[in-house]
C-alpha cells in the first residue's frame, strides 16, 4: 500500500486513476470494511488504484481547537498508525493523508471535486456514506457530487449505513462502546478486538521497583506505548493480550491514561505487565520493538491513590482479577471447542 501526506508531486504527476472512497476511517470498523471491500471490487472492475482519502487532525480537532474548546473533539479510537495498518490489511492500494487546516477547512465543494478528487488523485469513481458532507461550511453533499460526476465525467456511488444485529456501525458506536469499557461490543462492531500498536518507548522504570520486595526481581516491570492523541476513546485498566514478543501472545494487565498518581503532565500512555515475559528477551529486550496490545476486558477505571503502597496493592489486585478472568476464559473457550468438535462428530 502505499501512503502519501498531501496530494504529493509524486502522486499528481505518476498516479494512476482511482476509484476513491473519503472519510476520518477512526477506527476502520466493519461499516469501513464494507466499503472497503466494494471500493476495492470497483477499482479492480474498472481497473483503477483504489484510494483512500483520509485527514490529519480529525477535521473536528480542527474545529474544537478553532473555537477554543478542544474537550469538544471527539475521543481517538486509532492512531493514525493502526489506522494505516487495518486499511493496508483491507487491501487499499492507496492512502493520502491530507493536513484538515484553514486552507482546507475554506475550500469550497466545488474546489474539493476539481482539486482534490479531480486534479489530486485523478478520480473516475467515487464511494461516499449515506451522511457524506464537504466542502466550506459542509456546504457540498452527494446530490452535488453526484451532479457533478454527471458533468464532469466520473461516477458516484453511496453506500447506506451496515448495522450489526439492527445497530448502525460507526465510529461513534465504538467510541460510545470504549468509553463504557464494554469491549465485547466494541470487537463486534470492529470485526476484532480493539487493540494499541507502536514501539515500546524507555519510562521512568518505576514499575520495576513497585513491589519488588527486599530481595530485589523485577516487580511490575511495564512496556510502555505513547499514545499521540490526548483523548484515547478507552482509558482505565485493562486484561490485555500483546504480540510481537515473541512466538506467542502474551497475557498481561495493562493501563491506558495519564498515570494520575505518578505524572501530572497529561501525556497519555498505554502501560503494559506481561504476566509471564519470556526468558530469552532478558530485562531490556522489549525496547524498540513493534508490538500490538489487544485490550480484552476492562477491570476499571484509572484512579489516583495517595501514594505508591496504594498504588502497588491496586496492581497487585489487577494482576490477581486477571489471572482468575483469563483462566475462566480459556476454561470458556476449550468447552466450546470441545463441544463444536462433538457437533461435528454428530454430523449437525
Amino acid at each position: 500500500m502505499q501512503v502519501f501526506r498531501g496530494l504529493h508531486h509524486t502522486l499528481l504527476t505518476d498516479g494512476g486513476p482511482s476509484a476513491v472512497t473519503v472519510g476520518n476511517f477512526d477506527g476502520v470498523h466493519r461499516g469501513h470494511q464494507a466499503m472497503l471491500a466494494l471500493l476495492k471490487s470497483e477499482a479492480e472492475h474498472r481497473e483503477l488504484v483504489s484510494t483512500v482519502l483520509t485527514f490529519e487532525p480529525h477535521p473536528r480537532d480542527f474545529f474544537a481547537a478553532r473555537a477554543g474548546a478542544p474537550g469538544k473533539a471527539p475521543a481517538r479510537i486509532a492512531t493514525l498508525r493502526d489506522k494505516l495498518g487495518e486499511l493496508a490489511r483491507c487491501g487499499v492500494g492507496r492512502v493520502v493523508v491530507l493536513r484538515f487546516d484553514q486552507v482546507f477547512a475554506d475550500q469550497s465543494p466545488q474546489a474539493f471535486i476539481d482539486d482534490v478528487l479531480l486534479r489530486g488523485v485523478k478520480a473516475r469513481y467515487v464511494l461516499v456514506g449515506d451522511d457524506f458532507c464537504f466542502g466550506a461550511k459542509r456546504a457540498g453533499d452527494y446530490a452535488m457530487l453526484d451532479a457533478a460526476g454527471e458533468r464532469q465525467g466520473f461516477d458516484v456511488a453511496r453506500m447506506m449505513s451496515y448495522e450489526v444485529h439492527g445497530l448502525r456501525v460507526s465510529s461513534s458506536a465504538v467510541r460510545e462502546a470504549l468509553a463504557v469499557g464494554d469491549m465485547a461490543l466494541a470487537a463486534r462492531l470492529l470485526g476484532r478486538p480493539y487493540s494499541i500498536s507502536g514501539h515500546v518507548t524507555h519510562g521512568r522504570k518505576l514499575g520495576r521497583e513497585l513491589g519488588a520486595g527486599p530481595g530485589g526481581g523485577d516487580g511490575f516491570r511495564t512496556l510502555n506505548l505513547r499514545f499521540p492523541h490526548p483523548k484515547p476513546a478507552a482509558h482505565g485498566v485493562f486484561i490485555v493480550r500483546t504480540h510481537g514478543l515473541g512466538t506467542e501472545p502474551l497475557d498481561g494487565v495493562a493501563s491506558l491514561g495519564a498515570r494520575p498518581t505518578v505524572d501530572d503532565s497529561g501525556r497519555v500512555l498505554l502501560e503494559v505487565h506481561c504476566l509471564g515475559w519470556p526468558a530469552h528477551l532478558g530485562s531490556e529486550g522489549g525496547y524498540g520493538k513493534l508490538v500490538r496490545v489487544e485490550l480484552l476486558h476492562k477491570l476499571r477505571d484509572e484512579v489516583r491513590y495517595d501514594g505508591l503502597d496504594a498504588l502497588t496493592a491496586a496492581i497487585a489486585q489487577d494482576v490477581s482479577h486477571a489471572h482468575r478472568w483469563l483462566s475462566d476464559h480459556h476454561a470458556a473457550h476449550a468447552a466450546e471447542r470441545r463441544q463444536t468438535t462433538r457437533d461435528r462428530i454428530q454430523g449437525r
